[in-house]
């Protein structure tokens, strides 16, 4: 394919002869591009505000950039659907092409149609991933032959299948430069998951890949998006397996609300989970999640991941810090099962010192936060005594700096009956020492804030006044009454 070339303008020497043959190229031009473009089974559809939502941009006819107002000199986003059931564009694609047209950034917002070869069983459907992958590399290389685009400010979002083609796209495209960045949204699983990376999405595809994990859950050795890291940063939401509001449970909830189709909405919950994600990364500014570079999801639950030391930590989503990588990283955070997902996080670690000997104990304990800006109230973890306990909290607000702890006990009724019993017998007396739950210490880290504080109790042994300070040491002494 021969695309115009924007350096064949005329000049002023022999004007009348360089319209000539200007006319002449361009319908020559005109002709073989409409020819070209029916070999291209992809559609790109430049969005808009205006009514009909898009506007069809054809491979090799120039006239259609200018009737779609394309502006070479802003930067491109191209959206890439994934496998299609029944054919027809998913409206989570309009809801993020709107998205993108908001952001403060002005920007071309290009969708890619490929329904003509998504719409097939699956494997064949995954076949078609190269095919379509190549013709985006096709057209990026005529905006740039003929319009001066530049591929680095090319940005592919792909979704499921679609960020398979987009890698395709990247690895396809022809010369040394690559495209600007590549996000993959929670990338197909079933026949890439353990592929080489010429054969999936890879770091290798652009000059910055990420990717959001959201439903790696296995049922017979698969996995509906694929769990491997496939970019530079990998997020894994919740760990990635599933997300929060996805539950089958949720079924009745889908059906009440959408019929019969809520079953197929709760069947895709966790997998366009990460869609949402970035959308929200979008419409809430100031709300960006970030995620926090760690081994797995059990150490992180520990609390022990919240570091953003040597950038270990990174903004989920749109606005997320470009940094080529040269080993993928695995980032993990919480979310909230709906929009704004943003939570933040804290890790607590509590050094508790069980004086029961022979006891049978395994409490649990509520605890209530006082913060700069607001409560939080009722947070409820179960321990095992003598041990420095380190767990992770989750916040839906921002309750500011945490300035006061308070807790309280939830023995379980056997072991409360045992203590009541043996008070009975041998009554205790005023100042006699009292065996119980001797909480030493509470260190707090804030995720979102990097802020470390220590926790001091006060003589009532009720609360923790908190600060970043260190204090003198009181131990908190705590039994089965406070």
């Amino acid at each position: 394919m021969t695309p115009w070339s924007s350096g064949n303008t005329c000049t002023v020497i022999l004007p009348s002869l360089c319209i000539y043959k200007e006319a002449l190229r361009s319908r020559s031009e005109h002709t073989r591009g409409k020819k070209d473009q029916q070999n291209f089974k992809t559609r790109f559809r430049l969005y808009t505000d205006r009514a009909g939502g898009s506007c069809q941009i054809f491979v090799n006819q120039l006239e259609t950039l200018d009737k779609c107002h394309f502006n070479a000199s802003l930067p491109l986003v191209m959206i890439v659907h994934g496998w299609s059931v029944d054919g027809i564009l998913e409206s989570w694609i309009w809801k993020m092409a709107a998205a993108l047209k908001s952001h403060h950034d002005p920007m071309n917002v290009i969708i890619a149609d490929w329904l003509a070869l998504a719409h097939q069983h699956y494997p064949i459907a995954v076949r078609n991933t190269r095919t379509t992958g190549h013709e985006i590399a096709q057209f990026l290389q005529w905006l740039e032959e003929s319009v001066q685009f530049s591929r680095s400010n090319a940005h592919l979002i792909g979704y499921s299948l679609g960020a398979h083609v987009s890698g395709f796209a990247g690895s396809f495209i022809n010369g040394t430069k690559k495209i600007g960045r590549i996000t993959g949204l929670d990338p197909a699983g079933p026949l890439f998951e353990g592929m080489s990376p010429t054969d999936r999405l890879s770091p290798d595809d652009a000059n910055f890949v990420d990717a959001i994990h959201t439903f790696t859950k296995q049922h017979m050795g698969l996995s509906v998006g694929i769990k491997q890291p496939v970019a530079h940063f990998d997020f894994y939401p919740n760990g990635g397996t599933f997300q929060p509001g996805c539950h089958i449970l949720h079924v009745y909830n889908h059906i009440a609300q959408l019929g019969i189709a809520g079953i197929t909405q709760t069947v895709k919950c966790a997998h366009e989970r990460s869609v949402h994600l970035f959308i929200d990364s979008l419409l809430h500014k100031d709300k960006q999640s970030t995620a926090y570079w760690c081994n797995d999801i059990n150490t992180f639950n520990k609390g022990l991941c919240l570091s953003c030391k040597k950038n270990r930590c990174n903004t989920l989503g749109y606005n997320i810090r470009e940094e080529s990588l040269p080993k993928s990283r695995r980032l993990f955070l919480k979310t909230r099962a709906h929009m704004p997902f943003k939570v933040y996080h804290y890790q607590f670690k509590i050094h508790i010192i069980n004086e029961i000997q022979g006891k049978p104990i395994d409490p649990a304990f509520t605890m209530s936060l006082t913060g700069t800006k607001a409560d939080a109230k009722n947070l409820v973890e179960s321990i095992t005594g003598n041990k420095t306990y380190s767990f992770l909290i989750t916040l839906d607000n921002d309750i500011g700096d945490i300035i006061m702890i308070k807790f309280k006990w939830e023995l379980p009724p056997l072991w409360g009956n045992i203590w009541d019993t043996f008070q009975t017998i041998i009554p205790w007396t005023k100042g006699t020492h009292r065996p119980g739950l001797i909480v030493k210490e509470i260190r707090v880290k804030a995720g979102e804030t990097q802020q470390k504080i220590m926790c001091c109790t006060t003589e009532s042994f009720d609360y923790f006044w908190c600060s970043s300070f260190p204090c003198l040491f009181i131990a908190l002494k705590l039994d089965h009454r406070v």
